[in-house]
């Protein structure tokens, strides 16, 4: 497995800047997820789609995101996609609960050292979540990030229409939402 840290820095900036995200005035408040609780939602989850952005360009397949629970409330960060190139490219963050709710999170993909940092923390809001876990839709208030996440390498055709239709009543643009294949899916 190859490393990138590029990704991580990109990733970074994309989240993090406010100069890089576009406006959210003209948009209707947008709204998270009543709770989340952390303990059901830490784990593997898959990447179905999402908006198309800078930091996950090289992605073309297999991106998995993995969450892990630290003792102080926290979460453990890792970010996998396989690049044009067949190499995983893999990207270790940090991610920080808003509120009690745990539905508004701030993350960092900076090196740990520099995590202090007041900018460069992007905005993950949970928007949708199955009542089992299934799946969840997580995106930012700017509208300029959207993923669609599963358990399962695949969503059933029916869930992922309503989450983008969710979506496009939120304001993303979800007509520009592309879908993530995995290697898994040959195999079925």
């Amino acid at each position: 497995m190859r490393r990138v840290p590029s990704s991580a820095l990109a990733l970074a900036l994309a989240l993090g800047a406010p100069w890089f995200a576009g406006s959210a005035a003209a948009q209707p408040r947008l709204a998270p997820v009543a709770q989340v609780d952390p303990q059901r939602y830490a784990g593997t989850w898959y990447e179905v789609a999402r908006l198309p952005n800078r930091f996950q360009a090289k992605c073309v397949a297999d991106v998995v995101a993995s969450y892990a629970l630290r003792p102080d409330g926290t979460i453990d960060v890792t970010n996998r996609c396989r690049t044009g190139s067949g190499e995983i490219d893999e990207a270790g963050g940090h991610a920080t609960p808003l509120d009690a709710t745990n539905a508004k999170l701030k993350v960092s993909f900076l090196p740990a050292a520099l995590r202090w940092l007041p900018f460069f923390r992007g905005d993950y809001w949970v928007l949708a979540l199955d009542a089992d876990y299934r799946w969840a839709m997580v995106g930012a208030p700017s509208r300029d990030f959207l993923w669609i996440l599963s358990r399962q390498p695949r969503l059933a055709e029916d869930e992922l229409a309503l989450l983008i239709g969710q979506a496009r009543e939120m304001g993303f643009p979800a007509d520009s939402v592309v879908r993530t294949p995995h290697r898994a899916d040959a195999a079925r």
